[in-house]
């Protein structure tokens, strides 16, 4: 009977230390960056395969509902069902309605948002090799976070992007709908509790924007504080080589030749060219007739063969790169540092088929220094906007959500948030 009372007490301790340090926390959205969640997709009856290796039973075993997981499937490693993967993640632009679509047949939708589960790996039955914010996760519940009480996930599709003012974004505007509501609910089942954003790259620029596309009023009220993890704020040279000559993410048995035409069509990746307001007028890209810079993205669109982009990037994607608004939101910019990062491309006779000479500058291996820094050069001297930069040496771009020092310092920083000083920590 002892045994039975001493073990009910300490049950009751644990859920009343558990309930005490959830209460005295503010609750957390993570926001992935491109590539950083699983996407599902099924085949509507407009589907026609265009290979052996594409038909409708391929992928073989499918849910409930025909729906298989897009990304990330291993099978997009071998060349044939490469193919597959990028005719299916292909995007096409509509000028007539101004705006992104699937491929004819193709119906995708992106797991358990508002869940982490879609974040943690991007291959459930692959963990070792594609874990991606499980680390961190981790490293959040060691303070005392809870999935689905004071921790949430906000995955999305990131093959698109968003548009400025004006112009429609069907997709992306949704998110940010989606977004806001999360925001909302975590709030209110927390005690009206403002929020901590945490995004990672691409997820950045999201937030940034669903900050600014709401009131000050409503910023206040639900955002405690944003923590952005490599934001590529002002694009990145990579972009470039990724339109220019495709790019296999580093995995060795994808041809970038077969992945370039799938990524030129992603909104998302127009996004991420370099800004001019960041860049200037430095050589980003170099080849025997020519020099490109930032301010001759349109150009360059041309000459590798991809022309279909000038006028989405004109319309859409330039007047939102070229404005950066403070949103009067504290923010904290975590990244690396020291790593080579591509800062000129050389393209020879050969031309944009062949991948590029490269010259390295730094960076955190993907975004290159002046682009992570491009918040606090902006901004300089506004008296109503508070960014605190973090740099942390030897760390990549990805690696920032799984190596010891990085998760030490963005502990580090979620605790200051949450503690009785932050307002001071952080004015």
């Amino acid at each position: 009977m002892m045994r039975i009372i001493v073990t009910l007490l300490m049950a009751v301790m644990m859920y009343t230390s558990q309930a005490g340090m959830m209460s005295n926390i503010h609750p957390l959205i993570l926001v992935p960056g491109n590539g950083g969640n699983q996407l599902e997709a099924r085949f509507t009856s407009e589907y026609k395969a265009t290979s052996l290796f594409c038909t409708r039973w391929n992928p073989v075993v499918k849910k409930k509902g025909g729906w298989f997981r897009l990304w990330f499937e291993l099978n997009v490693l071998l060349a044939p069902f490469t193919r597959c993967f990028a005719e299916r993640m292909t995007l096409y632009y509509d000028p007539e309605v101004d705006d992104y679509f699937n491929a004819p047949g193709i119906e995708t939708r992106v797991p358990d948002f508002g869940s982490i589960q879609s974040l943690l790996y991007l291959d459930p039955n692959l963990k070792h090799i594609s874990s991606y914010m499980a680390p961190l996760v981790e490293s959040l519940e060691h303070l005392g976070y809870a999935e689905g009480f004071t921790l949430f996930g906000a995955p999305y599709d990131f093959r698109y992007g968003l548009a400025a003012q004006g112009h429609p974004s069907k997709v992306g505007s949704k998110f940010l709908d989606d977004l806001k509501n999360l925001i909302e609910q975590a709030s209110s089942t927390n005690g009206g509790k403002p929020v901590i954003l945490v995004s990672h790259s691409l997820g950045g620029l999201f937030v940034l924007q669903l900050l600014n596309r709401n009131s000050l009023s409503w910023r206040q009220k639900y955002i405690k504080h944003f923590v952005a993890l490599a934001a590529p704020w002002g694009g990145t040279v990579q972009e470039m080589l990724t339109f220019a000559s495709g790019n296999s993410l580093g995995v060795p048995l994808v041809d970038p030749l077969l992945v370039r035409a799938e990524q030129r069509s992603s909104e998302s990746n127009l996004w991420l060219m370099p800004s001019p307001n960041t860049y200037n007028s430095k050589p980003l890209v170099i080849t025997p007739s020519a020099t490109y810079s930032a301010y001759d993205i349109a150009q360059f669109l041309v000459d590798i063969g991809f022309s279909e982009g000038v006028v989405p990037y004109n319309t859409r994607i330039l007047p939102l790169v070229n404005n950066l608004v403070a949103p009067e939101v504290d923010i904290t910019c975590i990244f690396g540092s020291g790593v080579k990062t591509a800062e000129t491309l050389f393209y020879g006779e050969n031309g944009f088929d062949k991948q590029p000479e490269i010259l390295y500058g730094d960076g955190d291996g993907t975004v290159n220094m002046i682009s992570l820094m491009a918040l606090t050069n902006e901004w300089a001297g506004k008296q109503n906007q508070s960014v605190k930069v973090i740099k942390i040496p030897d760390v990549s771009h990805t690696s920032i959500l799984e190596a010891d020092v990085a998760l030490d310092e963005i502990v580090r920083v979620i605790k200051s948030i949450n503690s009785v000083i932050s307002s001071l920590a952080y004015s």
